[in-house]
């Protein structure tokens, strides 16, 4: 299957990349259609549809502060010493800035207008600082506006996440203040002048 990307408003870029991960324009306009836009013409997600991957350099700095902001202050996630102590080769990436970052991949795909309805993740191989985790995403299903989305994170040891993430995407006469006169009917697409 081909990748699907969300309109001309989103992009993949790598994590840490100001303004290379989601672009956005004013409201109505860009990331918000995705119900609406999909590169073969088609309209809204559709089951075997795949997210663009996700590079994410897994930095020392992103580990610690991913375990503050969660606050789980086990030393495995902020002291080398004592996560070599305990058998660690070094500090690794906890479980709650693993699902964060799934979240952002799902959004980040989706727009602002999608609304994570559940995540649901296995850990594999530990982050460590130096790696790199690529997310992947295949839609498995659309029941309404909602899309289950199977994800994968994988870095230089194997899988480091899998689980399935359930998104509302509403399309784009069902969001607050979207007009039909936002979305071009068949005479307006042509070229065709009333």
């Amino acid at each position: 299957m081909k990748a699907v990307k969300a309109g001309k408003a989103v992009k993949a870029g790598k994590a840490g990349e100001a303004g290379k991960a989601v672009k956005t324009g004013k409201a109505g306009e860009g990331v918000e259609d995705v119900g609406a836009q999909r590169e073969d013409g088609g309209g809204g997600v559709r089951a075997g549809d795949e997210l663009a991957p996700l590079e994410i350099p897994i930095t020392r700095t992103l580990i610690v502060a991913g375990a503050v902001a969660s606050r789980d202050y086990q030393d495995v996630h902020h002291d080398a010493v004592l996560a070599r102590e305990k058998g660690s080769p070094d500090v690794f990436m906890n479980i709650l800035t693993t699902n964060g970052l799934v979240g952002r991949y799902i959004t980040d795909h989706f727009g602002p207008s999608a609304r994570l309805r559940s995540v649901r993740i296995r850990l594999g191989a530990p982050n460590y600082p130096g790696d790199t985790m690529t997310l992947t995403g295949t839609v498995a299903a659309v029941e309404g506006e909602v899309a289950e989305v199977r994800v994968t994170g994988t870095n230089g040891l194997g899988n480091h996440v899998t689980g399935t993430v359930k998104v509302a995407v509403p399309g784009p006469f069902e969001r607050p203040g979207a007009a039909r006169a936002e979305v071009p009917g068949p005479s307006e697409a042509a070229g065709a002048e009333s």
